[in-house]
């Protein structure tokens, strides 16, 4: 079934009258048909309010993105000392779709074997053995997964001979050649020690006046740090690398090499409690510099609710940024890397009044009109079912955002561009990545207790872009880690990171976008492999995939 071209409008701006792009939810048509479970009951459990995560990726290697989202599971009302959540129906079983290369998806689920068990909340992908093919990592309330990816199909389970089970309440996850040996590690945040005969009750008492507690009223968790042992197996290096020195209450987790020394850093977001970012010393170990680094906090010294997160550049200056979501009347937060300080820009961007009433969760930088620039999109809707009793001018379900960039100044274009920014969800994971790969973002949401959305984008300027997918050799297989910076034939230049990880609990394309706006070429892609090799490719065509494998045994190649 082909997918049917998407009108555009015209919005004037202190740029010019400028074509945008307008979305449409495909979800239904392409039969996408997942339900995200949440269970709410009486009780007011906490975990049913926070999954889950979605992740688009290219399991069979046919060239094509597929779908994976994470679902909740059964609970009872109460739930019986010692009972766990139930996953045996069909209805709370996580779900794999097959992507048909005709605009419509096939539920693969049970034969790839992925329904999973527990409550679930994210997802990471990553090629963990280097053997070519995508692995999936879910995370749970209690024992996480990791599949290893078959290459017929199907996945086993490998969770217990790897050692990545973890426990407890797990939130996100990412892979990240953290030692640059070229073998993924993995990254776990958690989020707060509770279990379901830990449930105080919060709210009035008064019918309908129980409410989810804060996070406050239970205790910080640490984070958990898997080393690859390049064997199928991982061992627990949270407390020598220093991880587990610093708790907090984890839930988006991303990496970027913030301050320029090659080595990746690691950055948590925390919910209501300092934001964590972890400096990689490059010895196997870190340190916490959240604070130091103008991180931890907004302008006015305060923790906020730090839910979705992205490390990307968005003002093309070379030095990675960071954009972090969280609930209304706290702002979105925009921390500007000056050369490896942040800077909190929420208000003189234009960030901080659009946001000022929203709650943000899986977000992104994303060129969807391919000029040049990354712009924002954001999921939204309040963690809380009761806001609106205690606070009339907040919504619990609220409509996406999308937010335009312009050289460095946000304008909320949401009314411009389609339907699905005036339909009202309780939205939670994000994954993007070009489904159809024809140079435009595709936007896969996971809804808390609703369907999921699958957007889809047409029209708009005819702008030219680049999709660049890495291969390492002597770095890792997926080439994560890597730099990438383009120069083109106009003299514009862009930086890209290769990161599947970021949003909240899930995972995006690995492949690096680039809008091109009017130039039709890439004057030179340089690569800069986690290895230390550096690549370089000149005059390359616009509108096209390029895959760049990374030389052997060398330290520079042009």
């Amino acid at each position: 079934m082909a997918l049917a071209p998407c009108a555009y409008l015209l919005k004037s701006s202190a740029h010019g009258e400028t074509a945008l792009p307008v979305f449409r939810d495909i979800a239904e048509q392409a039969g996408v048909k997942f339900f995200c479970h949440g269970s709410p009951t009486s009780q007011k459990y906490l975990i049913e309010t926070m999954v889950g995560g979605v992740a688009m990726f290219d399991y069979d290697l046919d060239g094509r993105l597929d779908l994976f989202f994470v679902n909740g599971a059964a609970l009872g009302d109460p739930m019986a000392p010692g009972k766990q959540p139930d996953k045996s129906d069909p209805r709370f079983w996580n779900r794999l779709y097959h992507n048909n290369g005709d605009g419509t998806f096939s539920d693969v689920t049970e034969a790839a074997g992925v329904k999973g068990h527990s409550f679930g909340q994210g997802v990471a992908v990553g090629d963990y053995d280097n053997d070519g093919r995508p692995d999936l990592y879910v995370t749970n309330f209690g024992q996480n997964i990791l599949y290893h990816n078959n290459g017929d199909g199907t996945f086993t389970d490998v969770t217990v001979k790897a050692g990545v089970a973890g426990g407890g309440w797990s939130a996100s996850a990412c892979f990240v050649d953290y030692d640059r040996d070229g073998w993924l590690d993995l990254l776990v945040s958690r989020y707060l020690q509770w279990d379901f005969g830990n449930n105080p009750y919060c709210g009035d008492y008064k019918p309908g006046g129980r409410g989810y507690c804060h996070p406050n009223q239970f205790k910080p968790v640490t984070h958990l740090l898997y080393h690859n042992n390049r064997d199928g197996t991982f061992t627990d290096v949270s407390k020598q690398s220093g991880i587990s020195e610093y708790s907090g209450y984890g839930l988006g987790v991303s990496f970027n090499d913030y301050d320029h020394d090659g080595w990746p850093d690691l950055l948590v977001s925390n919910d209501n409690a300092p934001q964590q970012l972890f400096r990689n010393l490059g010895n196997g170990k870190f340190e916490e510099v959240g604070l130091v680094s103008g991180l931890a906090y907004d302008e006015n010294g305060r923790a906020f609710s730090g839910m979705g997160v992205d490390f990307a550049d968005y003002n093309n200056d070379g030095w990675p940024d960071v954009f972090i979501g969280d609930l209304a009347n706290e702002r979105y937060a925009l921390f500007e890397n000056r050369k490896g300080t942040f800077v909190y820009r929420t208000g003189p961007s234009g960030l901080g009044a659009i946001s000022s009433t929203h709650s943000g969760w899986g977000l992104k930088f994303i060129d969807y009109d391919n000029d040049g620039w990354k712009d924002l999109f954001i999921a939204q809707g309040h963690v809380m079912d009761t806001v609106e009793t205690t606070f009339p001018g907040l919504r619990y379900l609220e409509p996406p955002v999308l937010i335009r960039n312009s050289k460095g100044v946000f304008e909320d274009v949401s009314g411009q561009s389609g339907a699905p920014f005036r339909v009202a969800r309780a939205a939670r994971g994000v994954a993007f990545g070009d489904l159809d790969n024809d140079g435009r973002i595709e936007i896969a949401v996971n809804n808390l207790n609703g369907p999921a959305s699958i957007l889809k984008c047409s029209g708009g300027a005819d702008n030219h872009w680049l999709l660049v997918n890495t291969i390492g050799s002597t770095s890792n297989r997926d080439g994560i880690g890597a730099t990438i910076r383009i120069v083109t034939e106009s003299g514009k230049t862009q930086y890209g990171y290769v990161n599947t990880t970021g949003s909240y609990m899930s995972a995006s394309d690995k492949r690096v976008h680039f809008g091109l706006g009017s130039d039709q070429s890439v004057a030179l892609l340089e690569i800069s492999w986690p290895s230390g090799n550096v690549q370089r490719l000149e005059r390359i065509p616009a509108n096209q995939l390029v895959s760049v494998r990374e030389p052997a045994g060398t330290r520079s190649r042009t």
